[in-house]
């Protein structure tokens, strides 16, 4: 059996995603599980006051993050690039609603991306947003995390813009199947 492992499993950036969350008062964070999120996860999922949902597919953190907003809370969807293209259709609500919306993206199809798969969606992910009114801001040094976190959650829940924050795979660290 074979299963993806990250090159940097102490996942540096969690810690300070965390705080942003918390800081920003998000209430309610979505995500398809996911080896990059994975000590994200683990530190929302024991925290009281902040709800975690796993989906079966990204869109439906879009409407679950609709829901959140409509019910005056904050929310926030986690999720890897391969997954926007899921929710390329949902997406339009939140221009149309005009709505706050903040997703975290993790990067798969760019530094040493060994799974060509993962490749069309990669170089699609930040048009996809773009495209569809969601402004991304990309990462690629740890340092320039918090600060860019700071200023999305800001963007987001007190000028209600749509937002994505891109982890990229060169932050985040090269996967690799390893055999078990």
């Amino acid at each position: 059996m074979s299963e993806v492992e990250l090159q940097r499993p102490d996942s540096p950036w969690a810690p300070i995603l965390y705080d942003a969350f918390v800081a920003a008062d998000v209430r309610h964070v979505t995500y398809v599980p996911d080896a990059g999120h994975a000590r994200l996860i683990t530190m929302l999922r024991g925290t009281p006051g902040i709800a975690t949902t796993v989906l079966t597919t990204e869109e439906e953190g879009v409407a679950i993050a609709a829901g959140a907003w409509a019910g005056g809370q904050r929310a926030a969807l986690l999720m890897q690039s391969s997954g926007v293209g899921n929710c390329v259709n949902m997406l339009s609500m939140i221009a149309s609603c005009r709505m706050p919306f903040l997703a975290v993206v993790t990067m798969r199809g760019e530094f040493s991306e060994f799974n060509p798969w993962q490749m069309p969606m990669g170089r699609a992910t930040e048009q996809a947003f773009e495209m569809m009114g969601v402004r991304t801001l990309r990462i690629d040094r740890l340092d320039d995390l918090a600060d860019q976190m700071s200023s999305a959650t800001t963007m987001a829940f007190e000028s209600d813009q749509a937002i994505a924050i891109i982890l990229s795979q060169r932050l985040l660290g090269a996967k690799k199947w390893v055999k078990q």
